[in-house]
């Protein structure tokens, strides 16, 4: 119902924003004031407007993904419009009311918006697609038999997809791999929430079969890990439809060779607990009711070190006290794009990095693709090394 009530706001903008494209260029010069003109200009510019619409309602096919491919890259580039255009009416406001306003100016800083928002789109087209390594180093005050440290790559927020196809999963598995990790993890939203939308199902699952360690490949879902279909960014299907994943994607990540942990643990060396948790808001199949922090660790030995991987960074101090050494998550991608990556620190406790939480660790990786716009502006996509001291004072 957002979707909804929000199209109209969506229509009035972009209405405003193609207005002040024609006033900018019929100050350049009368003739482009033709209709011969902005026709064509129109035309192209709805195109591009509605492209999410309709990708969302085109059938299954090259079209379908071409469309929406283009219009998670008109997401980006549309943000930025309306803030450049915010920013120049009130540089318009200050110059009107100083009387310095000027035909001459209003071009200038007309071609200097144009170019500032080709300049961001672009660097963040470019931003996205470059993951970057993370390196973390804490230290757990537990012994570990035959073992000093343990070096986690975590990864999340994968998103394959519409967006983040074969090439990026190629790049990822690289830079985990140039790591030598002992284990690797995957702090959920591993798919994009349709099944269907995935570039090459076989391909993909050969790439990540790819991935090396010397421990295995774990992971838990996410928010997105369910089947539902998206458009810009908001959910359809209904009040009343139960939130499961896909049972492809469960195929999909056992021919893959990563093991799905859903509120339950694993022992590394039988020595190390490596616990996965569902996803907050949508536990997916088979779960009701995550089970809390406590109920986590009450059968556990907590001499042994007690690793966690939970998609968002919620509950920290409930897990602290529950015993919890590490908690690995994803979620909140930094925001992906400026400003998003200030307001997520007013969400999250820890929306981005490592903090410490009484005798807890927790890290949260931007992750590795994107939702929605296929930009990164201001935040990065990256693959995390945490290397854990064993028997280490914190």
């Amino acid at each position: 119902m957002i979707a909804v009530y929000l199209a109209p706001v969506y229509i009035l903008v972009n209405v405003y924003i193609l207005w002040r494209l024609f006033r900018w260029l019929g100050t350049i010069s009368d003739k482009l004031k033709n209709k011969k003109v902005r026709i064509p200009i129109t035309f192209i510019y709805t195109f591009f407007a509605t492209s999410m619409l309709t990708g969302f309602l085109s059938p299954k096919g090259n079209s379908e993904r071409i469309l929406k491919l283009i219009g998670n890259y008109w997401l980006g580039i549309f943000l930025y419009t309306v803030l450049v255009a915010i920013v120049e009416e009130i540089i318009f406001l200050i110059l009107r009311r100083t009387k310095k306003d000027s035909r001459k100016k209003k071009i200038v800083f007309g071609a200097a918006g144009l170019a500032a928002i080709a300049s961001i789109s672009l660097w963040g087209m470019i931003n996205a697609r470059t993951i970057r390594t993370t390196e973390y180093h804490v230290a757990v005050d537990k012994k570990v038999e035959g073992m000093t440290s343990l070096k986690v790559a975590l990864v999340a927020d994968l998103h394959m997809g519409y967006n983040i196809g074969c090439s990026q999963m190629k790049q990822m598995v690289e830079k985990i791999n140039a790591l030598n990790p002992d284990v690797v993890v995957i702090a959920g939203d591993i798919f994009d929430n349709e099944y269907d939308a995935l570039e090459d199902p076989e391909k993909l699952i050969e790439i990540l079969q790819g991935i090396e360690s010397k421990y295995g490949t774990y992971a838990c879902y996410g928010n997105h890990d369910i089947a539902e279909k998206i458009l810009a960014g908001f959910t359809f299907g209904g009040q009343t439809d139960e939130k499961v994943s896909d049972p492809r994607m469960d195929s999909f990540l056992e021919k893959a060779g990563i093991t799905l942990l859903r509120d339950e643990y694993v022992m590394i060396e039988d020595q190390i607990y490596l616990y996965g948790r569902p996803d907050a808001e949508r536990p997916g199949r088979g779960i009701r009711e995550r089970k809390t922090a406590e109920e986590i660790t009450e059968n556990l030995d907590l001499t042994k070190p007690v690793i966690v991987i939970d998609h968002e960074p919620r509950e920290l101090q409930e897990l602290a006290d529950a015993g919890v050494d590490v908690d690995l998550c994803g979620h909140t991608h930094d925001g992906q794009l400026f400003p998003g990556n200030i307001t997520t620190g007013f969400m999250w406790e820890n929306s981005f990095g490592y903090l410490k939480k009484d005798d807890m660790h927790n890290i949260v990786t931007s992750g590795v693709g994107i939702f929605g716009p296929f930009m990164r502006v201001g935040t990065i996509a990256e693959v995390v090394s945490v290397e854990i001291k064993l028997g280490q004072v914190p």
